[in-house]
């Protein structure tokens, strides 16, 4: 039970570094400001 939570949790973490290597979360963050920003009527 513990080594499964173990590969989960460095799972995870693996997924995380890759997506922070490969700057993902630039694309995910445009696309929230414009969701947000359709939401509001601006966008």
């Amino acid at each position: 039970m513990i080594k499964q939570r173990i590969l989960v949790l460095l799972t995870g973490l693996a997924f995380l570094g890759y997506g922070i290597l490969t700057k993902e979360y630039l694309k995910v963050m445009r696309k929230a400001v414009t969701i947000c920003l359709e939401c509001i009527g601006i966008g």
